[in-house]
């Protein structure tokens, strides 16, 4: 980690990061993917690489948030269907980072996700009733779900931008609002504390990059009480239209940037 970059950061640097992390804070309760958008603030103000070691504590931190207050809402049985995917999808994308440049990541994690989006649009579309989320326990649903997990592990690796692949995911297997947030609080509080490890390795996280996260990370809070307010005010359609423009936007940014 570069001391230089988080020691003289200028004012408006850290105004954008602290919003970064406030916006992660609100997404993790509210809107779903729309962390995507403070990925892409992180890599614009620090270096690409070393913006994800500093982003991993501050998602954990929503994380826990996330989950002590949609945690009677999760759903069990598409989370142990994910997990063993998304262990081989962090594998490889471990891999995939210590070989890629940042364009490459870049441009492969922006593809992955409008694809995804496009994906989702297009089943919502043609399909005239929602799936139930105990779908998963069926053939179909198990091959999804090993196909989503791969593709989460992978993107939340290499650039922790695993949240728009996995509300594709949830959106696709028919899950509501609450669920849906329940399911994806558990999901990613066990994931993200994963990959602390690897990203130890990597030296994407060190002291300097904690101290940085320890001032960040009151951001998160307020963030995270705004959007628990706002959920209960966003209708299911709403809601929806939310976490696939969220993602799309995130796309852009990163195939753009």
């Amino acid at each position: 980690m570069n001391t230089m970059t988080l020691w003289h950061l200028t004012g408006w640097d850290f105004a954008a990061l602290a919003c970064a992390a406030l916006l992660v804070g609100f997404s993790k309760t509210a809107v779903s993917g729309a962390n995507t958008v403070s990925l892409a603030i992180f890599a614009a103000v620090l270096p690409a690489r070393a913006s994800t070691g500093v982003l991993l504590p501050i998602l954990i931190a929503g994380d826990v948030l996330a989950v002590l207050t949609y945690r009677r809402h999760a759903h069990w049985p598409t989370l142990w269907r994910l997990f063993p995917a998304v262990a081989a999808g962090v594998v490889a994308g471990t891999a995939f980072l210590m070989r890629a440049d940042d364009a490459v990541v870049r441009t492969s994690i922006g593809a992955i996700l409008l694809f995804m989006a496009g994906v989702t649009v297009w089943r919502r579309r043609t399909t005239h009733s929602a799936d139930d989320p105990d779908a998963v326990v069926t053939r179909a649903g198990r091959v999804k779900a090993r196909s989503y997990g791969v593709l989460g592990g992978f993107t939340t690796m290499v650039a922790n931008a695993g949240g728009p692949v996995m509300s594709m995911y949830l959106l696709s297997a028919g899950f509501r609002k609450l669920g849906f947030l329940g399911t994806s609080a558990f999901f990613f509080l066990i994931v993200n504390v994963s990959k602390v490890p690897f990203s130890v390795g990597l030296g994407l996280i060190d002291g300097h990059s904690l101290l940085l996260d320890a001032v960040l990370v009151v951001f998160v809070v307020p963030g995270a009480l705004l959007g628990k307010w706002a959920v209960h005010r966003i209708n299911q359609r709403l809601f929806e239209q939310l976490v696939i423009a969220a993602t799309v936007l995130g796309a852009l940014q990163l195939l753009l940037r």
